[in-house]
């Protein structure tokens, strides 16, 4: 009796837990309403800048996601592995779009905004050290459903993926938001 016991203890302890590792894909493409306003606009009306910067932030997105799975590896910039800074270096060079390489840098570039504002292509900073006092993590959001904000980072334990801003751990080292595009 006491070792079925021990067994079913083990058993829930071990599926509480869960798996060990999931891959997290976003391939389905979400629309966002917005309510109050009676002015009704079509796609065609968009300003011109606006659909060239939606281009834009979608091209680096792809290039970004392409990158999903990938290993981390400490200055890393290619698929055999890559760092935080890297990624968001990478998606953007290859967008024909030159920034710092590495993540405070990044973060003095752009324009500051509310997380409230963020949108597809702006840049999460974060602090993850206990002993650090500059910005160490940068991500970029891939998609924002309502106050959900989804960012493509890499970390090193599970590599390039991509995180929610509210997931506890990464909505207590988030620092601030910036817009590059």
């Amino acid at each position: 009796m006491l070792r079925k016991t021990i067994f079913l203890l083990f058993l829930f302890a071990l599926i509480g837990c869960g798996p060990g590792k999931r891959k997290r894909t976003y391939s389905k493409t979400r629309t966002v309403t917005v309510e109050g306003s009676t002015e009704e606009t079509s796609p065609k009306e968009k300003p011109e800048k606006e659909e060239r910067e939606n281009a834009k932030a979608e091209a680096i997105i792809s290039t970004a996601m392409g990158f999903s799975g990938t290993r981390y590896k400490y200055g890393g910039t290619t698929k055999k592995g890559m760092d935080c800074s890297g990624l968001v270096y990478i998606s953007l060079k290859e967008n024909e779009i030159l920034f710092p390489r590495t993540s405070y840098q990044m973060a003095l570039e752009g324009e500051k905004i509310r997380v409230e504002d963020v949108e597809k292509g702006d840049l999460l900073f974060f602090k993850t050290s206990k002993t650090g006092k500059r910005i160490n993590h940068v991500g970029l959001v891939v998609d924002v459903d309502g106050d959900d904000i989804k960012f493509i980072h890499a970390t090193t334990s599970r590599g390039v993926l991509v995180s929610s801003l509210r997931e506890g751990y990464w909505n207590y080292a988030f620092v601030k938001a910036m817009r590059i595009l």
